[in-house]
């Protein structure tokens, strides 16, 4: 399932602030976290983290997007399962401190995932829904049940036209209410391409309704109002 998110930004007070005051969603410094980086928490529980694009190892004119990790059981056995299944590895496996054990890849349909074999870092203990949308969704349904054994616990592929990417579902947040918010942080509630989303200053975004998008009844590209 999926367990961990990484928000990468170039303005990190900024992407906390938004986060904590939309979602509200607690963001710190780990005391126990040596980067001294900031961490993201929902109901008590490390969820994810904030990290800084403007510093190493990032390079210049990378753009804002949210990094998702799937829990896995062996991060060097998927990840070589994957490059078998068609996926493309961007960072081999690593050990990310004491934490656990992480890979990048690009899946066969264009979109980026981690994999994470944790070990004092788990995440989130409860699945959450997130959404693949992509031209090819049997492909994709197909490649994670090839790695994984099936598709993650609470993962939606569902067939766009736009480019393939994970989005976190927020199935339980009114669209209207959190659109007034947004736009005084400079983000917005926009429907787009048969979707409602929740778009942060830079760009992060979270799907907000069903899995499918089906919420509101919106123009595609219009801002939702309050």
């Amino acid at each position: 399932m999926f367990c961990w998110m990484d928000f990468k930004t170039h303005d990190v007070g900024a992407t906390a602030g938004f986060l904590a005051a939309l979602l509200g969603w607690e963001c710190a410094v780990a005391e126990e976290d040596p980067r001294r980086a900031v961490s993201v928490y929902a109901e008590g529980v490390r969820i994810g983290g904030v990290s800084d694009l403007s510093r190493p190892p990032y390079p210049p004119g990378l753009p804002a997007h949210t990094a998702y990790y799937i829990a896995v059981d062996d991060a060097d056995g998927r990840t070589a399962a994957a490059e078998a299944a068609g996926a493309r590895v961007v960072v081999e496996p690593f050990d990310a401190g004491g934490q656990g054990r992480v890979a990048t890849l690009v899946d066969p349909v264009g979109a980026a995932v981690s994999l994470w074999e944790g070990r004092s870092l788990r995440g989130w203990a409860r699945p959450r829904t997130l959404r693949l949308a992509c031209a090819e969704p049997e492909r994709a349904a197909d490649f994670y049940t090839r790695v994984l054994g099936a598709v993650p616990r609470g993962a939606s592929i569902v067939r766009g036209d736009a480019a393939p990417a994970w989005e976190l579902v927020l199935a339980d947040r009114d669209p209207r209410a959190l659109a007034g918010p947004a736009r005084e942080r400079g983000g917005a509630v926009v429907r787009e391409g048969g979707v409602t989303r929740l778009r942060s200053a830079e760009g992060l975004s979270f799907v907000l309704g069903s899995p499918d998008g089906a919420r509101g009844g919106h123009a595609d590209g219009a801002a939702v109002r309050p």
